[in-house]
């Protein structure tokens, strides 16, 4: 069952900015190498904790893992949170999603990647609890990020599922460039949001010209 680990509670009590350093520690590892190849020796040298510490807060790297899991997935739930489904614009969709993803990206700079891992895991020890856990998670969270949208929007001979890719592969590149900024500021409501969705838009606005019936739609 999701969010039922084997976790001391001493983590939980821990400041926020030391749980935020495990967790980006641990998950950095856990990309890098897989579950089976992770080493607790670098997540506690990363994390600049003991390795007593570690497995205070977690009976073991499963334990670990399984919660890291659970909280990635608590994070998707703040993306669908935050989407307005009213917004049937592909582009301003997408904007609204990025946006979001990229304030995640302050606390937690791997989690997407990390998301992306698990799926990939063939550990005996943790394939069948991901499996459990993350089940059709993912599929289930694209088809709500592109609910609603009219597609109506887009010319004729375009393939609507190879714009999604081009958009997707574009925003993506695009928060990698943008992640040095994003993790040295501290608040992304203000002027840097500001100018990260009008460079953004920049961006989309190509696109659009390039799919959409007209330009200005």
């Amino acid at each position: 069952m999701r969010g039922v680990r084997n976790i001391n509670n001493k983590f939980f009590s821990l400041k926020t900015e030391k749980q935020e350093r495990i967790v980006n520690a641990a998950m950095k590892q856990f990309v890098q190498n897989g579950f089976e190849k992770a080493s607790t020796n670098e997540i506690v040298k990363e994390a600049e904790i003991s390795k007593g510490s570690l497995f205070n807060y977690f009976n073991n790297k499963k334990d670990l893992y399984l919660y890291l899991i659970d909280e990635a997935i608590k994070i998707l739930d703040v993306i669908f949170g935050e989407m307005d489904l009213e917004e049937r614009d592909l582009f301003k969709r997408i904007s609204q999603v990025g946006l979001v993803k990229l304030k995640i990206q302050q606390k937690y700079p791997l989690v997407f990647d990390f998301l992306k891992a698990t799926r990939e895991e063939e550990a005996a020890e943790v394939k069948q609890d991901v499996e459990r856990i993350m089940g059709n998670i993912m599929e289930n969270g694209l088809n709500r990020i592109y609910e609603n949208i009219d597609w109506s929007k887009f010319r004729e001979d375009i393939d609507p599922e190879k714009a999604l890719h081009i958009l997707n592969w574009t925003m993506v590149g695009f928060g990698e460039m943008q992640m040095e900024k994003i993790k040295s500021f501290k608040n992304m409501e203000t002027g840097l949001g500001m100018e990260l969705i009008n460079e953004w838009n920049s961006y989309s606005d190509i696109l659009k010209r390039c799919f959409y019936k007209e330009a200005g739609d």
